[in-house]
C-alpha cells in the first residue's frame, strides 16, 4: 500500500515467494501499477497471472544488434517524444510466446531489418494494457548498459513509469479478489496408526471413517475408528516377487477403492496380481460385509496382460468420477534398465528396442501401442452383474479397428496415483519419468521428466515418444546405435515390430507440470532429488459440512504430491484447464514417501505413507489425517527430552520440553512420570527420583491458558540399570576412508556397570557392516532407539527367557530359530503370526511343548524378534561379524560410506529389563580409486623410482599411490573426484614425495561447487 507502481526491472526466473506472489495479486487488484523492462518477461513462467499481466513470455533472442522499430501509437506518454516514426537502436531483441491478446501494442519490431526474429509482423516489443484493476506497461528494450545512457530510451521508460503510477490514488484493497492463504502453522498431522504396515499401496474411506488399506503382498487391512485397531480383514493370494535374483517384481495388491454407493451394495474394488500362471493384472470386485472381504463374492470385472518375471512399473489406481465412472491406471510393463548382453541400450531415454526378444525394452508395445491396455488409463461404466459398458467420449469408438475401447488416456510410463475432480469428471495423475540426467538431443532425445497431468477429454501423453511439455525422442536403430529423426508430436507414427495396433496415433499432449531431478526452473518449489508425482484429490467446501474440512480457501483446488521429495502442493486451473497457481500445501507436516491421500466422507484428508525402505515394512510407514485449526491452536512441541535414561538406584532424572504458542499464551505443563507420579509446573522443566527399580514411560502433556493441549511422544527411563557402552575401534591403516580391496582392522570393546567385565557375553554382541549413499556423521547419534531391528532382534533373543528354549542353529527344547524361519519365511503374514506366539504363547506346534506368552513385550519389541528370526531363512552362517576382525570392502562399494554398527544388550538387574547400546561409525570411501587414479592421470610414462603421490582430504584422512612414472615430468594434472554431502563439501590437497619423503610439489582444489562431480589440480 506504500508503492505508487512496481517495477521488475531485468528480473529472471522466480523472483516471489507464493506468499509474495498473493500480495502482489491483491496489490494490482486494488488499483496498483505494474512496469515490467525487457527480463520481466523472463520471469515466474509458473504463475500464469504474472505472464498475462506482463502480457507476454519470453521465447528466445538472437544476439545483440540494430533494428528498426516501428512506432504504432505516437500519442502515448512512453512514445511521444518520438519525432519520427521509424527508431533505429541496438539492443537484445527478445521473440514472445503467450502473447496476451488484450495488450494495447505501442511499438513493433521490422524483422526484416535484423537476423533472429520468430514473431512475423506482429512483433510487438512495448505495450501497455489495464489488467486486473490495475495498470501494466512492459518495454522489450532495456537490455544494454547503453540503454540507461540513452535520452529517448529513458523518456519512454518514464512514460510507462507514468502510465502504471496514472493518478496515484490510495489503493483500495477492498476490490482485491486473491484470498490470503491459511498460515502453514495451522495445520497439524494426526496420527493414526505406525509403523504397522509393510508396503502400503492404496487406501478407501468408508462412510463410516474405518479405513481400508491394501498392501502390496496381499492383505487387506482396516483402521477401525471406534477403536483405533488395524486389523487384516482379507487376503488376496498374489504375484508379488520375481524368483529371479535381482529383479523386483512390483505388481501384488495395487489398487483399491469403494463403490460410490458402498453403503447400498457393500461393493470393494481391487486391482491385483493373481498368482499362478495366469500373467495378468485383474480388476475385481467383492463385497466387504461384517469387516471381512467375501472371497466368494468375487466379480472379474477385466483383466490387463502383463509380463512377468521383469520390472516395472504397473499403475494400480483405482478412482471414480461423480458420475459413477471407474477410472483405473496401468502402467507401461517396460524395463528401464539397460539390456546388459546388449551394446545399444536405452540408457535411461525412452525405451525402443524392438529388435527380436527384447520386448521388454520396448513400451511401444504397451504405452504407444493403441491395442493394449498397458501404459494407459482406462475409463468404465461397471453393470450390475460385473459386466461393463464403454462410455461416450473414450479415445476410440466401439469397432475402431485395433483399438481398445476401454482407454481414456494413453502415452504414460507410470501414472501410480490418479483422482478425479467430483464435479467436472476432470483426470488428474502424476507419471513417474525415466532416469536420463542430461539431454542427449543429437543422439537420443531430452533428459528424464517426472509430470503432473490434466486430461479434460481423451488423448495421448506421448510417452515413450514424448515426455514433459511434447519434448521429442529421436528413433533408435538399436542393430547399429544409429540415431533417426525427431518423432513428431503433431503425427506420432508407431513403427514397432511390437505394435499390434495403429500406425499413426493420436496426436500427442503435453503435462502442465514437469520436473526433472535438478530444482525446476519452470516451476517453483519443486525441490531437486529423486522425483515421484502423484495426484491427489481435488477439494471443494460445499460437499462438506463438519469441523474437519479444510477451509474454504481451498475450494476447486487440486492437491498434488511427489512421494521421494515429501511436498504437497495446491494446483489452481482456469476454466479452460490451463495451469494458474502452483502454492504449497502444509509445507511443514513431514511426510515418510506419501504414496495415497483421499478425503473422507466429512472432509478429512486422509494420507497413507508407505515409508522410507522398499519392498519392506517400515517403521515410519503410517496412516494419519490432516486437519486445520481453525481457532485458537493447541501449543506445538518441538522437542522432549531427558539429561539420562538410565542408571542406578535412586535414578534422579531431569525432564525438559520445548513448546511454543501461536497465541503466545502463558503454558502450563503437566509431567508424567510413568510410576503413578506426576506433576504440574509452569516451567518446562523438572526433576525427579526413582526409588525402585522398573521401566518407565514418561512423557508431559502441554497447556495454553484455554486449555488446550499436546501430548509428548514417550521417553522409556530404566531405573536400576545403566546402559552399556561401546567403543568401536579401527586399529590398523587409515581410519577416515576405505579403499575396494583393502582390509580394514576393527576391535569393538563393551564395558557395563553392573555386569562388569567378567559378565559382558560377548555372543550378544552384534557387529553388522553396511554401505549408504548419501550418509553423513549428522546421521551416526540416532540413539538407542534407532538400531538395526535385526539387531535389536538378535540381542533381544540372547537376553530373554527365549535362550533357555532356543538356539540359532541347534535345537533345545524348542526348534531353532533357523527351523522356524524355514517354515514361516514364505507366509506373507509371517511377522504377525510370530509376534502373536511371542505375546500369547502357544503349543502343540512343534511338539507338545508349551512355550509362555512374554506379554511385556512390546509390538516393536517382538517385531524386531521376529525380524531376527525371519532373516536366517536359508542362511547357516552368523548373521553378525567377530568383535574383531578385519571388513574386506566390495569393489562395488566405491562413492558409499562405510558404516559399521554394533550394539549389545546386558543382563539386565534385579526388578528391571536389559538395555541395549548401540554405536555407529562411518568410514567414507577414497576420494579417488587407486585404479581410476592412474587411468586419468596426464603425464609421459617415463620412470622415476620410488615417487609416491599423496593424496589428503581436507576432513583429515589420507591415501598414497605409490611407484608413479613421473621421470622428467614438469608438471602433473590430476582429475579427482569428491563426494558432496549434504551440507559438507571436501576440498583437496595434493603432494608429490620424493622417495626419502620430502614434498617436492603440491597442489590444493578449492570446495567444489555443489553438484560438480570432477576437477583438475595442476601440481608443479
Amino acid at each position: 500500500s506504500q508503492y505508487a507502481t512496481v517495477i521488475f526491472l531485468n528480473t529472471t526466473g522466480n523472483v516471489l515467494n507464493f506468499n509474495q506472489e498473493v500480495a502482489f495479486e491483491r496489490y494490482i487488484q486494488s488499483g496498483g501499477g505494474y512496469v515490467g523492462v525487457h527480463a520481466a518477461a523472463d520471469t515466474e513462467y509458473s504463475w500464469s497471472w504474472y505472464g498475462r499481466l506482463t502480457g507476454a513470455y519470453f521465447k528466445s533472442h538472437p544476439a545483440i544488434q540494430e533494428a528498426k522499430f516501428i512506432v504504432k501509437d505516437g500519442t502515448f506518454g512512453a512514445m511521444n517524444h518520438l519525432k519520427d516514426s521509424v527508431w533505429t537502436r541496438t539492443d537484445e531483441l527478445y521473440n514472445y510466446k503467450d502473447i496476451n491478446p488484450n495488450i494495447n501494442v505501442l511499438l513493433t519490431v521490422d524483422e526484416s531489418t535484423y537476423e533472429g526474429g520468430e514473431n512475423g509482423d506482429n512483433h510487438p516489443m512495448a505495450w501497455y494494457h489495464e489488467f486486473d484493476g490495475g495498470r501494466a506497461f512492459y518495454t522489450a528494450m532495456g537490455h544494454t548498459e547503453e540503454s540507461y545512457l540513452e535520452e529517448d530510451f529513458l523518456k519512454h521508460l518514464l512514460g510507462g513509469i507514468q502510465f502504471a503510477i496514472g493518478e496515484n490514488l490510495k489503493l483500495d484493497y477492498s476490490k482485491a479478489r486473491t484470498q490470503i492463504p491459511p498460515d502453514d502453522n495451522r495445520f497439524s498431522k494426526y496420527q493414526l496408526s505406525v509403523g504397522k504396515f509393510f508396503e502400503p499401496t492404496e487406501m478407501a474411506i468408508l462412510p463410516n471413517h474405518d479405513v481400508l488399506i491394501a498392501q502390496r503382498r496381499g492383505e487387506l487391512m482396516r483402521y477401525k475408528e471406534s477403536t483405533g485397531e488395524l486389523t487384516q480383514v482379507g487376503y488376496l493370494d498374489v504375484y508379488h516377487e520375481t524368483g529371479i535374483s535381482g529383479v523386483n517384481a512390483e505388481e501384488g495388491f495395487m489398487g483399491l477403492q469403494k463403490d460410490p454407493n458402498f453403503e447400498e451394495n457393500n461393493w470393494i474394488y481391487t486391482f491385483y496380481a493373481p498368482k499362478g500362471d495366469e500373467s495378468v493384472n485383474r480388476l475385481s470386485r467383492f463385497k466387504f460385509v461384517d469387516d471381512t472381504l467375501q472371497m466368494s463374492t468375487e466379480q472379474v470385472i477385466l483383466d490387463v496382460w502383463s509380463q512377468r518375471q521383469i520390472c516395472c512399473h504397473t499403475g494400480g489406481s483405482i478412482a471414480f468420477g461423480g458420475d459413477g465412472l471407474l477410472y483405473l491406471s496401468t502402467g507401461d510393463n517396460t524395463t528401464p534398465f539397460d539390456d546388459t548382453k546388449a551394446k545399444y541400450v536405452n540408457d535411461g531415454f525412452a525405451p525402443l528396442n524392438d529388435l527380436p526378444g527384447k520386448e521388454q525394452y520396448d513400451a511401444r508395445r504397451s504405452s504407444g501401442n493403441t491395442n493394449d491396455l498397458r501404459g494407459k488409463i482406462l475409463r468404465i461404466r461397471v453393470n450390475e452383474n460385473g459386466s461393463y459398458d464403454i462410455p461416450d467420449g473414450n479415445l476410440f469408438p466401439v469397432g475402431t479397428e485395433k483399438t481398445r475401447p476401454e482407454i481414456y488416456t494413453m502415452g504414460h510410463r507410470n501414472p501410480y496415483r490418479i483422482a478425479v475432480d467430483p464435479k467436472n469428471g476432470n483426470l488428474f495423475w502424476g507419471d513417474v519419468g525415466p532416469d536420463s540426467r542430461e539431454d542427449k538431443m543429437d543422439t537420443r532425445g531430452p533428459m528424464g521428466y517426472d509430470e503432473m497431468n490434466l486430461a479434460i477429454e481423451a488423448g495421448n501423453y506421448g510417452w515413450p515418444l514424448f515426455i514433459a511439455n511434447n519434448k521429442a525422442y529421436r528413433d533408435y536403430d538399436y542393430s547399429n546405435g544409429k540415431s533417426g529423426e525427431f518423432f513428431n508430436p503433431a503425427n506420432p507414427i508407431n513403427d514397432s515390430e511390437n505394435n499390434t495396433g495403429l500406425n499413426e496415433i493420436p496426436p500427442a499432449k503435453g503435462a502442465y507440470i514437469y520436473y526433472n531431478y535438478d530444482q525446476s526452473k519452470e516451476f517453483e518449489g519443486l525441490k531437486s532429488g529423486g522425483r515421484n508425482a502423484m495426484a491427489g484429490p481435488t477439494y471443494y467446501d460445499d460437499l462438506y459440512d463438519s469441523k474437519e474440512e479444510l477451509p474454504s480457501y481451498y475450494h476447486g483446488k487440486t492437491i498434488i504430491y511427489d512421494w521421494m521429495r515429501g511436498w504437497m502442493k495446491a494446483v489452481t486451473f482456469t476454466e479452460k484447464g490451463e495451469l494458474k497457481r502452483i502454492e504449497p500445501f502444509s509445507p511443514q507436516t513431514e511426510l515418510s514417501n506419501l504414496i495415497d491421500m483421499e478425503f473422507g466422507p466429512d472432509g478429512r484428508l486422509y494420507l497413507l505413507e508407505y515409508g522410507s525402505g522398499w519392498f519392506t515394512q517400515n517403521e515410519d510407514s503410517g496412516l494419519s489425517y490432516l486437519k486445520y485449526n481453525e481457532g485458537n491452536q493447541p501449543p506445538t512441541i518441538s522437542d522432549f527430552s531427558t539429561n539420562v535414561s538410565s542408571g542406578s538406584v535412586p535414578l534422579n532424572i531431569q525432564l525438559s520440553v520445548e513448546a511454543s504458542d501461536l497465541e503466545e499464551s502463558a503454558l502450563s505443563y503437566v509431567w508424567d512420570f510413568g510410576d503413578g507420579n506426576s506433576k504440574t509446573t509452569s516451567k518446562p522443566t523438572v526433576s525427579h527420583t526413582y526409588e525402585e527399580p522398573g521401566s518407565y514411560d514418561t512423557k508431559v502433556e502441554v497447556l495454553d491458558e484455554e486449555q488446550m493441549k499436546v501430548s509428548s511422544n514417550i521417553i522409556q527411563v530404566v531405573s536400576g540399570n545403566n546402559r552399556p557402552d561401546i567403543d568401536i575401534n579401527i586399529t590398523g591403516g587409515n581410519s577416515s576412508f576405505f579403499m575396494p580391496g583393502v582390509p580394514m582392522n576393527y576391535d569393538v570393546n563393551v564395558s557395563d556397570v553392573e555386569d562388569g567385565s567378567d559378565g559382558i557375553d560377548l555372543s550378544k554382541l552384534m557387529v553388522r557392516v553396511e554401505y549408504l549413499e548419501g550418509f553423513d556423521e549428522a546421521s551416526l547419534d540416532m540413539g538407542h532407539q534407532e538400531i538395526d531391528p535385526i539387531a535389536n532382534g538378535l540381542a533381544m533373543t540372547q537376553s530373554m527367557i527365549c535362550k533357555t528354549c532356543h538356539k540359532a542353529n541347534s535345537e533345545s527344547i524348542g526348534p531353532s530359530y533357523t527351523l522356524i524361519a524355514e517354515k514361516y519365511h514364505e507366509n506373507n503374514d509371517a511377522q504377525a503370526y510370530l509376534r502373536g506366539t511371542m505375546q500369547n504363547g502357544s503349543s502343540g506346534i512343534w511338539g507338545s511343548n508349551v512355550m509362555p506368552s512374554n506379554a511385556e513385550l512390546t509390538d516393536d519389541q517382538a517385531s524386531d524378534i521376529a525380524k531376527y528370526i525371519l532373516s536366517l531363512a536359508g542362511e547357516t552362517e552368523d548373521t553378525t561379524l567377530p568383535p574383531s576382525g578385519s571388513i574386506i570392502p566390495e569393489e562395488d562399494r566405491e562413492g558409499k560410506s562405510m558404516i559399521i554398527t554394533a550394539s549389545y544388550t546386558d543382563n539386565g538387574a534385579p526388578g528391571t529389563s536389559a538395555l541395549t547400546a548401540v554405536k555407529r561409525i562411518m568410514i567414507q570411501p577414497n576420494v579417488i580409486s587407486l585404479k581410476d587414479a592412474q587411468e586419468v592421470l596426464e603425464f609421459n610414462p617415463v620412470q622415476f623410482g620410488g615417487m609416491d603421490l599423496l593424496i589428503i582430504p581436507r576432513n583429515g584422512g589420507s591415501f598414497a599411490m605409490e611407484n608413479l612414472d613421473l621421470t622428467g615430468v614438469k608438471k602433473v594434472n590430476v582429475r579427482a573426484g569428491w563426494q558432496s554431502a549434504p551440507n559438507k563439501r571436501i576440498g583437496l590437497e595434493l603432494r608429490l614425495n620424493s622417495p626419502d619423503g620430502k614434498v617436492i610439489g603440491k597442489g590444493k582444489m578449492p570446495l567444489p561447487e555443489k553438484g560438480t562431480e570432477f576437477g583438475v589440480i595442476p601440481i608443479s
